[in-house]
């Protein structure tokens, strides 16, 4: 083979080559970026995973965990001496979705234990148990309805208005909803009845109220488990009692 053969020869392997490399480069895959994984489809949409949160807002057809759910459970349910984290009777604990969900069949009221034994008329078997007053039937049904919407640990941003705080708008129906499970009824905890302006007024003026939402050290924590109020309830109650707690 001549000199110039093997020239031409070389030249057009080597062309080849590069001809080669240039389609790999423009291929998609040959291009070096972060791979993408699946989502995961308990994140940030209310999933059945710990702490899923809806970022958007309140449905008001949908029944959310976090703030519909819990707090009741925790209020009427995780009270001291019952299914709190320390006493935890018959080893049921009702003051996390952990534990909680145990007690539920999702989408099947029908056929779990929490609905059967809160809707109990059996005074020696219902929760919460005399002399703490039994749910509300519109508490019952919330918890019905949640279990029927998948029972899902949810939650949203809701609406919260700290610009005209009252007491019969905004402080009385938070805690009828969070707190009288434990401070009402015919015996109170601590011989708080939270149920009236004046039992509410006397822990608001002392200090007592503040340090116990906002988990300060020498207080009881209000709510005893399952974490504190959400920071907006807290600036709400807050402002209440900076304006004096006025029954207005």
């Amino acid at each position: 083979m001549t000199t110039r053969q093997e020239r031409t020869l070389t030249f057009s392997a080597m062309a080849v080559i590069v001809t080669a490399i240039v389609l790999l480069l423009m291929l998609p895959g040959c291009v070096h970026e972060p791979p993408v994984f699946p989502e995961d489809p308990t994140a940030g949409n209310g999933g059945g995973g710990n702490g899923g949160v809806n970022p958007d807002p309140c449905d008001p057809d949908t029944v959310y965990f976090q703030s519909d759910i819990l707090p009741l459970l925790v209020s009427s349910c995780a009270i001291p001496g019952c299914h709190d984290a320390i006493t935890h009777e018959e080893g049921i604990r009702m003051y996390d979705y952990q534990h909680i969900i145990q007690e539920v069949d999702p989408f099947d009221p029908g056929g779990s234990e929490l609905v059967e034994v809160i809707t109990e008329t059996d005074p020696d078997d219902i929760m919460p148990p005399p002399p703490h007053d039994p749910l509300t039937p519109q508490q019952i049904q919330n918890i019905i309805t949640w279990i029927q919407q998948g029972a899902q640990n949810n939650g949203c941003i809701g609406a919260c208005d700290t610009t005209n705080v009252t007491y019969s708008g905004s402080i009385a129906p938070l805690f009828d909803w969070k707190c009288t499970g434990c401070h009402g009824g015919s015996n109170p905890q601590g011989n708080l009845d939270f149920t009236t302006w004046a039992s509410v007024n006397t822990v608001a003026t002392d200090g007592r109220l503040a340090g116990a939402i906002q988990h300060e050290a020498g207080y009881e924590a209000m709510p005893p488990s399952g974490g504190m109020l959400p920071s907006c309830e807290i600036d709400m109650i807050m402002i209440w009692i900076q304006d004096g707690a006025p029954n207005n």
